[in-house]
């Protein structure tokens, strides 16, 4: 089972004015081949399917922990997303005859304001829905490793990409933070395939080639030594993940790698207006009152 926290992984500094082209390419980290989507299903389903888990115990750690974090990835991205999307149309009227829509007209990222309310959706930079063909569970330990290590290079440069896409502060805060964090879990996956088969992956990495202190928003992070660490989603399990988790760190700043059992201090949920041209959430200041003292809650108001 899982537990949820009420934050975000990271603060996320709120944009300036809303951007919905960083949005539209921000989708591809969400709901791409090698968006968060397809890490964390990949993920997850692995660890669901894992067989031996006594005997490997270790390794299913690992996953199973990468898993959790991903979840939080999946929400981190969305919220980018919802971020840069708020505020990019509306004309101040609720009349559906002012067109309070137009905008929506010139932003090649439309699903985002028809199939959604000016929100995330599970698809892809071009709209195209995320699929479970992204799924790689194949049973076997090695090969779901070393699918799962070519599965955070390639999400690498996505990330890579989409930084130099945009000079969006909120889009390159998130993947400055992805950036180190993908490299992390690149890391662990390298780790466990050279303790099963001796193989150095370490090696290989970074691919790209190209560290993350080339990157401004990937520098702080790495500062406080995120890349050298693999947090423990767990109050009482997970325990043996500093059996692959160890040694000193082989890319970014020197230090040894270590588990960390608290989660990470993490930031605001960012809590954004409605939108009443979206009929998002469909209530009237109004009806928020009246549900307010329904529920015997004051909402702020």
């Amino acid at each position: 089972m899982f537990k949820r926290i009420d934050r975000l992984q990271i603060d996320l500094p709120e944009p300036n004015k809303p951007d919905p082209e960083a949005a539209g390419v921000i989708q591809e980290l969400l709901g791409g081949k090698f968006g968060e989507m397809s890490t964390l299903n990949n993920y997850l389903f692995q660890s669901f399917n894992f067989r031996s888990k006594k005997k490997l115990r270790p390794f299913y750690d690992i996953i199973a922990n990468i898993t959790a974090e991903e979840l939080g990835h999946v929400e981190l991205v969305a919220n980018t997303i919802n971020l840069n999307l708020d505020g990019s149309v509306g004309n101040g009227s609720t009349n559906p005859d002012d067109t309070p829509l137009a905008p929506v007209l010139g932003f090649d990222n439309k699903f985002n304001f028809i199939a959604g309310g000016q929100n995330a959706l599970p698809v892809d930079s071009t709209g195209r829905p995320w699929s479970g063909d992204n799924v790689f569970s194949s049973g076997n330990l090695v090969n779901d490793l070393l699918h799962n290590f070519y599965l955070e290079c390639g999400a690498r440069t996505h990330k890579m990409r989409v930084y130099q896409m945009t000079d969006n502060e909120t889009a390159r805060e998130l993947t400055g933070y992805l950036l180190v964090r993908g490299s992390t879990h690149a890391i662990a996956y390298a780790k466990a395939l050279e303790e099963i088969t001796g193989v150095n992956m370490m090696k290989m990495l970074p691919v790209p080639d190209l560290d993350n202190s080339k990157f401004k928003h990937a520098q702080k992070y790495e500062a406080k030594g995120i890349h050298r660490k693999i947090y423990r989603f767990s109050d009482n399990d997970y325990n043996l993940l500093d059996r692959i988790w160890k040694g000193p760190a082989p890319i970014g700043p020197e230090g040894q790698l270590e588990v960390v059992d608290e989660l990470p201090e993490g930031g605001k949920i960012p809590d954004l207006d409605h939108v009443p041209e979206e009929y998002a959430p469909g209530f009237d200041e109004e009806q928020f009152r009246e549900l307010s003292k329904r529920l015997q809650y004051e909402a702020g108001m």
